[in-house]
């Protein structure tokens, strides 16, 4: 691949600035609870497919008793053909069970990686306590620790530790199985798996090479709950209702509360993740607020990559309304959010999964992509800075009435390199956002990745 000598660097302006966020301690809850052993631990080959040529081992796993229940899991491990394992391999945790579209969407993602993937499942153990499940179960756990004081209820702790148990299974499969030793995992998840790939790294086990969250676009909570205030005209996202609902919003003043949202928000963690991380989010995610992720992007330390998904939703499935279950009733929303499948995911998210974890596989750097703030007038620049041609440059933005984006439609415009791009003061008095999409190739994949947004507000 071609590189620019000298770096290439232009600027755009955007408007844009992000707080400065204090410090905080580190509890010592998650790691702990991680570390304590659990006789309950074990696995079992259960059986071996093929897919196309394609080699697909199915797994049972108990990861664990919480609170007297034995966690069990569905683990699939797939090696593409005309490949051979490798010291790094990407788990994926996800909810659910193992499916033949599951098997399919783990097959395309080692087929674009060169090497082995495992995807675990069960993540968390499902419904709980009557009939509870994702957020309506993380709160009654949250409820659960406030009244108790236990710091082994908050359920991803548990979740973060089935992962923590998989890469023992994995390690020890590679070896029973292939006679090899694998040393490391890249760990991503969407969603409140997403949070549990936070979480695992924040847990300190040194296996854990890098993380690619996904749409989890809400560490520091402190911040993240009044911004949306802010966003949404004085309320919270209809997609966190039930921690609302059940009095963690807004965040209780309590030291007990301070303690729980210290315990689970990976913001708290962000001294010791400094491995590579690959955030992957859709830009109109109905969950949290268009800017979320300016409010802790600065605050992230070593290597870290963005991959924005234009006019997607949770799901990240642009040809989908990705807010579908915004202004619904609540029975409906709880009825119809279960059709956002997060192993359907469009290709720009799964290339950019696929190229960010054949970069940890082979031990090579990502391309620089990076960018820095300045001013202009009212406006902030960015100069962006890569070492690397880029296949394609592209300006996404769009414009709203209300700091509220997330029913708006996001636009394309090429870029020609080594420009100054302004995206200016939106028309009418509206609000404007903007992101810029860098493609770039390794091999023949080709893939994303992009800037934080910048943000523009209507002249006064």
């Amino acid at each position: 691949m071609k590189r620019f000598l000298p770096l290439v660097a232009w600027a755009v302006v955007v408007g844009f600035a992000a707080p400065v966020a204090a410090q905080s301690a580190i509890p010592p809850d998650l790691a702990n609870y991680v570390a304590k052993a659990d006789a309950s631990y074990k696995w079992t080959l259960k059986d071996t497919n093929e897919v196309d040529g394609n080699t697909v081992y199915t797994i049972d796993q108990v990861s664990q008793r919480w609170q007297g229940i034995d966690w069990d899991h569905g683990l699939i491990v797939v090696i593409p053909k005309d490949a051979k394992p490798a010291k790094t391999m990407l788990l994926w945790n996800q909810g659910g069970k193992p499916s033949p579209t599951n098997s399919i969407m783990a097959v395309e993602l080692a087929k674009r990686i060169k090497a082995p993937v495992a995807f675990l499942f069960g993540i968390p153990k499902q419904p709980l306590f009557g009939s509870k499940t994702e957020d309506a179960l993380i709160s009654e756990t949250f409820v659960k620790f406030l009244e108790t004081k236990d710091s082994s209820w908050p359920l991803l702790f548990p979740m973060a530790k089935s992962v923590v148990r998989t890469m023992d299974t994995l390690q020890a499969f590679a070896k029973e199985k292939w006679n090899f030793e694998v040393t490391h995992f890249v760990v991503t998840g969407a969603s409140k798996r997403g949070w549990t790939s936070w979480l695992t790294a924040a847990s300190g086990d040194k296996r854990v090479k890098a993380i690619a969250p996904m749409v989890i676009d809400t560490l520091n909570f402190q911040k993240q709950m009044p911004n949306q205030l802010r966003s949404f005209n004085g309320k919270y996202s209809e997609m966190i209702h039930d921690y609302e609902e059940r009095k963690l919003l807004p965040l209780p003043d309590s030291d007990d509360a301070r303690r729980l949202w210290a315990m689970v928000d990976p913001w708290v963690y962000r001294e010791k993740l400094t491995l590579p991380k690959m955030l992957i989010h859709g830009t109109n995610d109905p969950y949290w607020a268009t800017d979320a992720m300016n409010l802790y992007w600065d605050d992230l330390k070593g290597e870290k990559h963005v991959c924005f998904v234009p006019n997607a939703g949770h799901g990240l499935r642009p040809e989908e309304n990705p807010n579908f279950l915004l202004g619904l009733p609540r029975p409906e929303i709880e009825r119809r959010r279960n059709e956002i499948k997060m192993d359907a995911f469009p290709m720009k998210a799964i290339n950019s999964l696929a190229a960010f974890t054949k970069y940890q596989i082979d031990d090579k750097p990502m391309p620089k992509f990076e960018w820095t703030k300045g001013t202009a007038g009212s406006s902030t620049t960015f100069e962006i800075v890569t070492d690397q041609t880029p296949v394609s440059i592209t300006k996404w933005s769009t414009e709203a009435d209300t700091p509220d984006f997330r029913k708006s439609k996001w636009a394309a415009e090429k870029v020609e390199p080594a420009t100054k791009i302004s995206a200016g003061l939106a028309p009418n008095g509206k609000h404007r956002a903007t992101l810029f999409e860098y493609e770039f190739s390794v091999g023949n994949l080709k893939y994303t990745m992009t800037t934080q947004m910048g943000f523009t507000e209507p002249k006064k």
